[in-house]
């Protein structure tokens, strides 16, 4: 990780803590059921960005003889501890809010509510506008991530001033419930989708489709390959891992395959940068593993 992306890091760590304080101010003073779920997802934000800087960390650490392929997992293994974390909170703020249901009535307050609801998104587009800029010098995967999750903090944010105005000003009872009952659902929808993610890359999920198909493309540029089978992709953290057979002449020397999967190397890499790459060469004719599909499957007349 970058010095500028640490810096990334450093503001939205601030900036939870920030609106986490303003946020918890705002649930003591007005008893808002929609306030205390805005104050859980700051929360959140805070142990994410903590535990997706720690998580980044690690993963970005090198290889050693007890992780020859690194440690870039430690990414999944945060992002499922945060998954585990936002569940939590949600079912704690759905509980909370059908119990409100029972008792509602105008929250306390309702100004310091949207006063700090107003405050968070303020601090919010300053802070996305800047991870934006940092994205695009960087290019970092976790600021970008991060930056998802603030961008989505707004739409809680400005449910909560509406759900505050409709309740407090409007006299509609139950407002601040329902739209507490709507963050938490909105919280476990994240989840799920985060789960997701980091259950593809500790499960090895293939890269997709089009992904794999750009990367065959590549290695069809090469005449001196005969078929190109058994391509095998994953991800782990920032790093991509790929590993496949090539068929080449079977009176080829083993100098000549050598240059030939040296060209091919450096062009793969040149196309998908980060990427390590595991060429298996095979004379021209030879069959490995007989009857399974997945490894006799040439993806070059595929291409045709």
């Amino acid at each position: 990780m970058t010095n500028l992306a640490r810096r990334a890091a450093l503001a939205s760590v601030t900036a939870a803590i920030l609106l986490g304080s303003l946020k918890a101010y705002a649930a003591w003073r007005t008893g808002s059921v929609a306030v205390l779920a805005s104050l859980a997802d700051s929360v959140l934000d805070l142990v994410a960005s903590l535990v997706t800087l720690g998580g980044v960390h690690w993963a970005a650490q090198p290889a050693d003889e007890g992780h020859r392929f690194g440690h870039g997992k430690a990414e999944a293994l945060a992002a499922l501890f945060q998954v585990v974390v936002i569940t939590i909170s949600a079912l704690a703020i759905l509980v909370r809010a059908i119990q409100s249901f029972t008792h509602a009535g105008p929250p306390a307050a309702p100004e310091a509510g949207i006063a700090v609801s107003l405050v968070a998104m303020a601090v919010t587009l300053l802070l996305t506008a800047y991870q934006q800029r940092v994205i695009a010098a960087t290019g970092s995967i976790a600021i970008g991530t991060d930056r998802l999750h603030y961008q989505s903090d707004l739409f809680l944010n400005g449910a909560v001033i509406v759900a505050l105005a409709l309740d407090a000003y409007l006299g509609l009872r139950g407002t601040d419930a329902v739209f507490g009952v709507g963050i938490a659902l909105w919280l476990l929808l994240g989840a799920w989708r985060a789960s997701e993610a980091a259950i593809d890359q500790l499960m090895d999920k293939e890269w997709p489709e089009a992904k794999r198909r750009a990367f065959v493309e590549v290695a069809a540029r090469h005449p001196e390959l005969k078929s190109l089978h058994d391509l095998r992709t994953r991800t782990s953290g920032a790093r991509d891992f790929v590993q496949f057979h090539v068929t080449m002449d079977a009176m080829m020397t083993v100098q000549a395959a050598h240059d030939v999967t040296e060209r091919l190397e450096a062009a793969l890499g040149a196309e998908f940068p980060g990427t390590e790459i595991l060429i298996h060469i095979d004379p021209e004719g030879q069959i490995d593993d007989p009857g399974n599909r997945l490894t006799e499957a040439d993806l070059l007349k595929e291409l045709k």
